[in-house]
Protein backbone atom coordinates (compact mmCIF):
# COMPACT_ATOMS: atom_id res chain seq x y z
CA UNK A 1 0.00 0.00 0.00
CA UNK A 2 1.23 3.47 -0.84
CA UNK A 3 2.63 5.31 2.19
CA UNK A 4 0.98 8.51 1.00
CA UNK A 5 -2.48 6.98 1.45
CA UNK A 6 -1.60 5.85 4.99
CA UNK A 7 -0.27 9.32 5.77
CA UNK A 8 -3.48 10.85 4.40
CA UNK A 9 -5.52 8.61 6.72
CA UNK A 10 -3.45 9.69 9.72
CA UNK A 11 -3.77 13.35 8.70
CA UNK A 12 -7.55 12.99 8.47
CA UNK A 13 -8.18 10.98 11.64
CA UNK A 14 -5.65 12.42 14.12
CA UNK A 15 -7.16 15.93 14.06
CA UNK A 16 -10.67 14.45 14.19
CA UNK A 17 -9.58 12.55 17.28
CA UNK A 18 -8.80 15.79 19.06
CA UNK A 19 -12.15 17.42 18.26
CA UNK A 20 -14.40 14.43 18.85
CA UNK A 21 -16.29 16.12 21.66
CA UNK A 22 -19.35 14.03 22.29
CA UNK A 23 -17.77 10.85 20.98
CA UNK A 24 -17.70 9.30 17.52
CA UNK A 25 -21.00 10.78 16.29
CA UNK A 26 -19.58 14.28 16.64
CA UNK A 27 -17.09 13.70 13.83
CA UNK A 28 -19.20 11.74 11.33
CA UNK A 29 -19.93 14.81 9.21
CA UNK A 30 -16.29 15.69 8.71
CA UNK A 31 -15.28 12.04 8.37
CA UNK A 32 -17.83 11.65 5.58
CA UNK A 33 -16.67 14.86 3.88
CA UNK A 34 -13.02 13.82 4.00
CA UNK A 35 -13.59 10.20 2.89
CA UNK A 36 -16.06 11.00 0.10
CA UNK A 37 -15.56 14.54 -1.13
CA UNK A 38 -11.93 15.39 -0.32
CA UNK A 39 -10.09 12.09 -0.85
CA UNK A 40 -12.61 10.08 -2.89
CA UNK A 41 -11.92 6.87 -0.98
CA UNK A 42 -15.58 5.86 -1.37
CA UNK A 43 -18.99 7.02 -2.51
CA UNK A 44 -21.66 8.48 -0.24
CA UNK A 45 -23.60 5.22 -0.44
CA UNK A 46 -20.53 3.22 0.59
CA UNK A 47 -19.99 5.56 3.55
CA UNK A 48 -23.59 5.05 4.66
CA UNK A 49 -23.12 1.28 4.34
CA UNK A 50 -19.93 1.43 6.44
CA UNK A 51 -21.77 3.56 8.99
CA UNK A 52 -24.53 0.93 9.23
CA UNK A 53 -21.98 -1.86 9.65
CA UNK A 54 -20.13 0.07 12.35
CA UNK A 55 -23.36 0.69 14.26
CA UNK A 56 -24.40 -2.95 14.02
CA UNK A 57 -21.06 -4.33 15.15
CA UNK A 58 -20.23 -4.63 18.85
CA UNK A 59 -18.06 -1.83 20.17
CA UNK A 60 -17.99 1.91 19.74
CA UNK A 61 -19.66 3.52 16.73
CA UNK A 62 -16.36 5.17 15.93
CA UNK A 63 -15.20 1.81 14.57
CA UNK A 64 -16.26 3.34 11.27
CA UNK A 65 -12.76 4.86 11.19
CA UNK A 66 -11.21 1.42 10.80
CA UNK A 67 -13.72 0.56 8.07
CA UNK A 68 -12.94 3.78 6.19
CA UNK A 69 -9.23 3.00 6.56
CA UNK A 70 -9.84 -0.54 5.28
CA UNK A 71 -11.72 0.78 2.25
CA UNK A 72 -9.00 3.35 1.55
CA UNK A 73 -5.89 1.22 2.11
CA UNK A 74 -6.71 -2.32 3.21
CA UNK A 75 -5.58 -3.75 6.54
CA UNK A 76 -2.71 -1.25 7.01
CA UNK A 77 -5.23 1.54 6.40
CA UNK A 78 -7.60 0.14 9.01
CA UNK A 79 -4.81 0.04 11.59
CA UNK A 80 -3.56 3.53 10.69
CA UNK A 81 -7.04 5.08 10.83
CA UNK A 82 -7.94 3.37 14.11
CA UNK A 83 -4.68 4.34 15.81
CA UNK A 84 -4.91 7.90 14.48
CA UNK A 85 -8.46 8.20 15.82
CA UNK A 86 -7.95 6.63 19.25
CA UNK A 87 -4.38 7.46 20.27
CA UNK A 88 -4.37 11.31 20.24
CA UNK A 89 -7.68 11.64 22.07
CA UNK A 90 -6.65 9.00 24.61
CA UNK A 91 -3.46 10.89 25.40
CA UNK A 92 -5.40 14.15 25.62
CA UNK A 93 -7.96 12.64 28.01
CA UNK A 94 -5.17 11.36 30.25
CA UNK A 95 -3.54 14.80 30.34
CA UNK A 96 -6.84 16.57 30.98
CA UNK A 97 -7.67 14.07 33.71
CA UNK A 98 -4.44 14.83 35.55
CA UNK A 99 -4.96 18.59 35.19
CA UNK A 100 -8.66 18.28 36.05
CA UNK A 101 -7.93 16.61 39.36
CA UNK A 102 -5.44 19.34 40.24
CA UNK A 103 -7.94 22.10 39.46
CA UNK A 104 -11.23 20.39 40.38
CA UNK A 105 -12.72 23.49 42.04
CA UNK A 106 -11.59 25.96 39.38
CA UNK A 107 -14.32 28.18 37.91
CA UNK A 108 -12.42 28.08 34.61
CA UNK A 109 -12.78 24.29 34.49
CA UNK A 110 -16.53 24.54 35.10
CA UNK A 111 -16.86 27.23 32.41
CA UNK A 112 -14.96 25.11 29.89
CA UNK A 113 -17.18 22.10 30.60
CA UNK A 114 -20.36 24.19 30.22
CA UNK A 115 -19.04 25.75 27.01
CA UNK A 116 -18.10 22.45 25.38
CA UNK A 117 -21.51 20.81 25.93
CA UNK A 118 -23.33 22.78 23.19
CA UNK A 119 -20.37 22.30 20.85
CA UNK A 120 -20.66 18.52 21.29
CA UNK A 121 -24.41 18.62 20.65
CA UNK A 122 -23.92 20.71 17.51
CA UNK A 123 -21.26 18.37 16.16
CA UNK A 124 -23.49 15.35 16.76
CA UNK A 125 -26.39 17.02 14.92
CA UNK A 126 -24.05 17.89 12.04
CA UNK A 127 -23.08 14.21 11.82
CA UNK A 128 -26.72 13.15 11.76
CA UNK A 129 -27.48 15.69 9.05
CA UNK A 130 -24.53 14.50 6.96
CA UNK A 131 -25.75 10.91 7.20
CA UNK A 132 -29.31 11.88 6.27
CA UNK A 133 -28.00 13.76 3.24
CA UNK A 134 -25.64 10.96 2.21
CA UNK A 135 -28.42 8.39 2.43
CA UNK A 136 -30.68 10.63 0.31
CA UNK A 137 -33.32 10.55 3.05
CA UNK A 138 -36.79 11.66 2.07
CA UNK A 139 -39.46 13.41 4.09
CA UNK A 140 -40.52 10.22 5.89
CA UNK A 141 -36.98 9.42 7.01
CA UNK A 142 -36.27 12.97 8.17
CA UNK A 143 -39.61 13.18 10.00
CA UNK A 144 -38.92 9.84 11.69
CA UNK A 145 -35.46 10.99 12.77
CA UNK A 146 -36.84 14.24 14.21
CA UNK A 147 -39.73 12.53 16.00
CA UNK A 148 -37.44 9.83 17.40
CA UNK A 149 -35.02 12.48 18.65
CA UNK A 150 -37.85 14.38 20.33
CA UNK A 151 -39.21 11.18 21.89
CA UNK A 152 -35.78 10.24 23.24
CA UNK A 153 -35.50 13.60 25.00
CA UNK A 154 -38.06 12.32 27.51
CA UNK A 155 -36.15 10.95 30.51
CA UNK A 156 -38.16 7.72 30.64
CA UNK A 157 -38.16 7.02 26.90
CA UNK A 158 -37.02 3.57 25.87
CA UNK A 159 -34.75 3.52 22.80
CA UNK A 160 -36.02 0.02 22.01
CA UNK A 161 -39.64 1.20 21.98
CA UNK A 162 -38.79 4.26 19.87
CA UNK A 163 -36.93 2.08 17.37
CA UNK A 164 -39.82 -0.41 17.33
CA UNK A 165 -42.36 2.37 16.76
CA UNK A 166 -40.35 3.74 13.85
CA UNK A 167 -40.15 0.23 12.38
CA UNK A 168 -43.90 -0.19 12.68
CA UNK A 169 -44.52 3.14 10.94
CA UNK A 170 -42.33 2.14 8.00
CA UNK A 171 -43.91 -1.34 7.89
CA UNK A 172 -47.36 0.26 7.74
CA UNK A 173 -46.22 2.63 5.01
CA UNK A 174 -44.85 -0.32 3.06
CA UNK A 175 -48.06 -2.29 3.47
CA UNK A 176 -50.04 0.70 2.23
CA UNK A 177 -47.75 1.04 -0.80
CA UNK A 178 -46.42 4.37 0.48
CA UNK A 179 -42.98 3.19 1.55
CA UNK A 180 -40.15 5.59 0.86
CA UNK A 181 -37.85 4.47 -1.94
Amino acid sequence: MAPDRLLALVLVFAPLSLVSLGGGPSIFAEMQRQAVEVHGWMTEAEFVDLFAISRGAPGPGSLIAALVGWKAAGFPGAVAAALALYLPSSLLVCAVGVLGRRHAASPLRAAIERGLAPVAVGLIFAGALALLRASEAGVAEVATAVLATLALLHPRASPVLVLGAAGLVFAALGAAGLAPR
